[in-house]
């Protein structure tokens, strides 16, 4: 699966738990909020001033290396 700036947060956490440093590390600390959980990648990345394409990247590539 490719993450895009569309993907939700809480899908990406589902099928792959593994990225949850990646957004710790924007910011968004409370993962487990329903809040969080279902905000896009774009979303999240606006609230915190994340360049998306550079999370993207990174979510990508930690579930690549998963695989």
């Amino acid at each position: 699966m490719t993450i895009t700036k569309d993907t939700m947060i809480g899908d990406i956490l589902t099928i792959a738990p593994q990225t949850a440093p990646l957004f710790l590390s924007i910011g968004m600390h409370c993962l487990g909020c329903p809040a969080s959980r279902s905000e896009t990648v774009e979303q999240a990345c606006a609230v915190h001033g994340v360049d998306v394409e550079a999370l993207l990247a990174k979510v990508n590539e930690a579930i690549a290396a998963e695989e």
